[in-house]
């Protein structure tokens, strides 16, 4: 190797590994100012705390109670298994409470930033926007996995203490063992997390465009309320594919024998789309902002 080689290299090392490196410190401290925070901690408490009120008032009540549909089959079967606790609360959390966990870390992300004056800051570390913007969503998708996570894990410990596990009979009336079952319900939280994820595509963008964590916030949830409102109405079913929401309970698909995975397939590729569309206006938008604070 020549001696302009060497220093070619040399030169090289020094310029990739400490961006690297950068990067790594980058993404860990977002992470750590994520999860830190005793408002977003509060969060996960309040999720973890859903599935132990579902238990405990199935529980208490004897396992009694009417109604039909998607939820009544999932609560129904929590007496007989206690991984369908699991099952059940992200069935009762998907539609609003996850939604407003995402909403307030997302929109809180670059919005926050501004308004405490840290955001130009950050810019001159020197950090790219398009970097930035990558940080802060990886912490929003790592946020919306513990998210899920936390309802699943706390669901599956505390059913198997109120009603005990064994093998699992699924909606179709078929039996899989417990670690299928298990197997199944990691799907479901993948596929929940997968979902509110575009949730967080959402709130980045818009916390592109206000200094005002709140408005940030307040914005986002009303988005995906608005979803749900029109998902209900059943005079424009013809727009109903293509709402945000639409696929957000079809998990329940996941829990039958053999799996029907078509409206499963069919919510993860929305979800995809929305993320994809909010997150190219986010870069599009943050990309020219004039950054002044």
């Amino acid at each position: 190797m020549s001696l302009a080689e060497a220093s070619d290299r040399a030169t090289f090392g020094r310029l990739t590994r400490p961006s690297a490196a950068r990067s790594l410190r980058f993404v860990r401290s977002e992470l750590g100012m994520v999860f830190r925070r005793r408002r977003n901690q509060a969060l996960l408490v309040v999720l973890a705390c859903i599935p132990i009120l579902i238990a405990v008032a199935i529980k208490v009540s004897g396992g009694s109670g009417g109604g039909n549909g998607n939820g009544a089959a999932l609560f129904g079967s929590i007496t007989e298994n206690g991984i369908f606790v699991a099952y059940s609360a992200l069935f009762v959390v998907i539609p609003f409470f996850l939604p407003m966990a995402v909403s307030v870390v997302a929109g809180d992300s670059l919005s926050g930033e501004a308004n405490t004056g840290t955001l130009r800051y950050l810019l001159a570390v020197p950090v790219g926007r398009s970097r930035l913007l990558a940080v802060k969503f990886a912490g929003i998708v790592a946020w919306c996995i513990a998210c899920s996570a936390v309802v699943a894990v706390v669901g599956v410990l505390i059913g198997l203490i109120l009603f005990g596990g064994g093998d699992v009979t699924l909606l179709s009336g078929t039996s899989v063992s417990f670690a299928s079952g298990l197997g199944r319900l990691s799907i479901v939280a993948a596929y929940v997390a997968a979902n509110i994820a575009a949730v967080g595509a959402i709130g980045l963008f818009v916390s592109t465009l206000t200094e005002v964590p709140i408005a940030a916030m307040a914005t986002t949830l009303g988005l995906t309320i608005t979803s749900q409102v029109l998902d209900a109405v059943p005079q424009i079913s013809a727009i109903h594919p293509w709402l945000l929401s639409h696929y957000w309970q079809q998990f329940i698909d996941v829990l039958r024998d053999p799996m029907d995975l078509d409206k499963v397939g069919h919510g993860l590729l929305a979800s995809a789309t929305y993320a994809v569309l909010f997150l190219t206006m986010a870069w599009a938008r943050f990309g020219n902002k004039d950054v002044s604070s």
